[in-house]
């Protein structure tokens, strides 16, 4: 059986090993959304991953709502991504750019204008905005003229994203944000071709993979859901049909990859209860599958052994542990992340935790 640290090919993309880094909101890119030097010495330090799949990047102003996140909509984002991607590659390592539309899940005083959705609602809870957290707003439901705007910035910042060095793209489409709410019957009430039946509320996702797809092609084109209950508000009457469908959509488009973040009750990040949806589109889905989170050395390989996954993408454990497929080969201890500078501005607790051998020799 093949192991952790062994290669894999994904599409048009041969993998050093199966440790994937996960994409992780971070907020180190000011709010013009240009990486800085910090980010590229950031994701230089984590290149051993077999892929790097960087933090949600903007598609538009419109759909990046979260502050100091960056973007790839502007050449001047392009310019700030291309030092990152050479230093990933310098490194040795792979590195995808995740693009990222938030729907409702923004708030007017970062992106200057009213949030968007699948349907007319209200996100629950509060957002992250420069000014502290202050409660959703209501979002208006995206026209026909609007869906085909959006689909016009997937595939542009697809472009972008392969003019600024990076060796494929994931669209995100899980966690509640726009593609998700489209998906998901709790959060869509349309009744034109995007809503009401399953294979309606596929279309988005469809289409905007299709447009990455355009631009990319298929080998170098990844998609992330999330195949759960509740996520930050968003919610289906039956998961299970509705993501082995879109995997089986997928499977029929033959991307590279799929990542499919699957929590148990006792995640950081939004517990559930619900079953794994993976091992029923795992028939239907034959490109790579990432499995992602709350795995660690000894239960990553589990999935691999059974088949259900190709891949592990770790999220918070590469945060403190820079040197993690390291750390994971030879059995040492991981060091534990500073949750209170996950998203401030600089390089504490982003760019200073120490490798194995430092944190030893301290």
């Amino acid at each position: 059986m093949p192991s952790l640290f062994d290669p894999v090919t994904f599409g048009d993309l041969t993998l050093a090993n199966r440790i994937v880094m996960a994409p992780l909101t971070r907020g180190r890119s000011g709010p013009l959304g240009i990486p800085t030097d910090t980010v590229r010495t950031y994701y230089e330090q984590r290149a051993s991953a077999g892929m790097i799949i960087s933090e949600g990047t903007g598609i538009s102003r419109e759909g990046l709502g979260w502050p100091n996140a960056p973007g790839l909509w502007t050449e001047e984002q392009v310019e700030g991504w291309k030092p990152v991607t050479e230093a990933v590659h310098r490194a040795g390592g792979k590195i995808i750019a995740q693009l990222w539309h938030m729907g409702r899940l923004v708030h007017s005083s970062v992106t200057g204008m009213q949030p968007v959705s699948a349907s007319v609602s209200t996100a629950p809870g509060k957002v992250h905005t420069y000014d502290g957290k202050q409660p959703y707003e209501e979002a208006r439901a995206l026209t026909a003229d609007d869906i085909a705007r959006v689909l016009g910035d997937y595939a542009l910042a697809t472009r972008n994203a392969l003019r600024a060095g990076f060796d494929g793209v994931e669209l995100h489409g899980a966690n509640g944000y726009l593609v998700d709410q489209f998906l998901r019957d709790g959060t869509n009430h349309r009744d034109d071709d995007y809503g009401g039946s399953i294979d309606n509320r596929l279309r988005l996702l469809r289409e905007a993979t299709e447009a990455l797809i355009s631009e990319a092609g298929t080998g170098r084109t990844f998609v992330r859901l999330s195949p759960i209950g509740l996520v930050q508000g968003c919610d289906d009457s039956d998961s299970k049909a509705l993501f082995t469908a879109a995997g089986r959509m997928l499977g029929e488009l033959g991307i590279a990859g799929l990542e499919l973040r699957e929590p148990g009750p006792q995640s950081t990040f939004s517990p559930t209860d619900v079953p794994a949806v993976s091992p029923f589109i795992r028939p239907h889905f034959k490109g790579g599958i990432i499995l992602n989170s709350d795995y660690d050395g000894e239960t990553a390989p589990t999935r691999i052994d059974e088949g259900i996954a190709d891949a592990i993408s770790f999220g918070r454990p590469f945060i403190a542990n820079p040197d993690l497929v390291e750390r994971l080969r030879a059995g040492h201890g991981l060091a534990t992340p500073d949750v209170a500078t996950f998203y401030s501005a600089g390089p504490e607790g982003y760019t200073d935790y120490p490798e194995a051998e430092e944190q030893a020799a301290a």
